[in-house]
This record gives C-alpha cells, sequence and structure tokens, in this order.
C-alpha cells in the first residue's frame, strides 16, 4: 500500500511537469502547424500518460468494438467518471473536438493548451445559450472534419451510480448534421477515483457500441443511453 501511494506521486509528479511541458510545445507549434497536427501531439503526451499510469500504479485498459470508429466525422456520447476518459476518448479521432467547461481554458498552461485544439467552451450554467452553442460550433467542426465528444450525463458520476439522465445535445447534433452517434461505456471511476489522490490497479474495460443513426434527436439520444446503460451493467 505504501508503494503505490508512493508509485501514485511519482505518477502525479511526472504528469504535472510533462503536462506543462506539452503544453508549451502544443501552444507554440500550433502557430505553424494544423489542429490536426497539433492534436496528434496531444495524442501521443495522452498514451505516454496513460502507460506510465499503466506502469507506477498498476491502471490498464482493455478496449472491444474499436473497429465501430467511423473514418468520418461522428458524434462520441459517453458516460463520465473520472479524468481518464477526457484523455483517452480524445485519442480514438484525430481530429476530436471536445465539449467543456469554459473554466478549463483558464487553467494556466494545460488550459491555454487545450484553447489551441479547437475545443467548445460552454458556460454550464446557461443551459440554452449553451446548448446552440453545441449545436452551431459543433456542426462547424463536423463540417470541417472532426468527430464531437460529448459526455450527455454533464457531469461525473460515482461508478456506483450507474448511468446518469442524458442531455440531448448528443441527439440534436448528430441528427442536425446527418452523422451517426457512437455509444461507448467504460468503468474508469473504479480505478481512477474522482476527486481523489489514491488509484486503485485494475483493468479498465471500455465498450464501443456500434453507430446510431438516424433523424429523431430524441430517439437517438434515448437510443445512445439505453445502450450504454445496458453494456455499463456488463462490465461491472
Amino acid at each position: 500500500m505504501v508503494s503505490l501511494k508512493i508509485n501514485i506521486l511519482i505518477f502525479y509528479l511526472i504528469f504535472l511537469i510533462s503536462l506543462i511541458f506539452v503544453s508549451l510545445i502544443i501552444i507554440v507549434s500550433s502557430l505553424f502547424l494544423s489542429t490536426f497536427q497539433v492534436q496528434y501531439i496531444g495524442k501521443a503526451w495522452i498514451l505516454a500518460v496513460l502507460k506510465l499510469l499503466k506502469i507506477l500504479c498498476g491502471i490498464g485498459w482493455n478496449i472491444k468494438g474499436i473497429e465501430n470508429i467511423p473514418n468520418t466525422p461522428f458524434v462520441i456520447a459517453s458516460n463520465h467518471q473520472s479524468p481518464w476518459e477526457s484523455f483517452f476518448l480524445q485519442t480514438l479521432f484525430i481530429p476530436t473536438s471536445s465539449i467543456m467547461k469554459k473554466e478549463i481554458l483558464m487553467i494556466p498552461f494545460f488550459g491555454w493548451a487545450i484553447a489551441r485544439l479547437k475545443p467548445i467552451s460552454i458556460n454550464r450554467k446557461m443551459k440554452i445559450e449553451s446548448l446552440k452553442k453545441v449545436i452551431e460550433m459543433g456542426g462547424a467542426r463536423i463540417q470541417d472534419g472532426y468527430a464531437i465528444l460529448i459526455f450527455p450525463e454533464g457531469t461525473r458520476k460515482k461508478p456506483e451510480d450507474g448511468i446518469g439522465k442524458f442531455g440531448n445535445s448528443c441527439g440534436l447534433l448528430a441528427s442536425n448534421e446527418a452523422v451517426p452517434i457512437v455509444p461507448i461505456c467504460h468503468n474508469s471511476g473504479k480505478y481512477w477515483l474522482n476527486k481523489s489522490f489514491n488509484k486503485k490497479p485494475g483493468e479498465i474495460n471500455i465498450v464501443i457500441g456500434k453507430p446510431i443513426y438516424g433523424n429523431n434527436p430524441k430517439e437517438l439520444t434515448e437510443k445512445a443511453h439505453q445502450w450504454i446503460k445496458e453494456n455499463y451493467s456488463k462490465i461491472n
């Protein structure tokens, strides 16, 4: 137990130092490289950090359904439990634009770098305005070849609480742009504990579903929600 805590401390030290370093690289390189190229820099760093997490803290991952990731733009709808999926899911398709709260972009170095990757920042207190922004900017990103990463639950949930209620932004965006929703479920919160220094060794299970097509926003959202609920119960 003591050795694990030491390893967790080492992980966080390397994580934070490398985060500042890669953030500076992204900020500078974004001045002369495309967003596509800069996101590959971010992807390489994310995968390196997650491999370090596995080596030091014993948290690995097993992914099923990777063949369901389309080659063309789509909407990713995933449950939300920890920082782990916020990082990992951005590596599945390049380029990806993530929906995130605007406060993240104010974090020194990290937030400044994220801003260069073309996320869609929202104010959670202004729900109607945020939804309009997601639909408008998300649509523009999809037209430019991006996948859109959405956590429809809005906030992180405890693993034992299951899958929360979904907002309708994923269904609206997918139907408006005539692209599919790719549902993803995982149990990352069992191992990368949210708002906690501690980590629990184990293997995170990620399941990627087949693309869901449709032109009815509510039906699309409900299908994604139901699929994630059903598969979440199978991986726990």
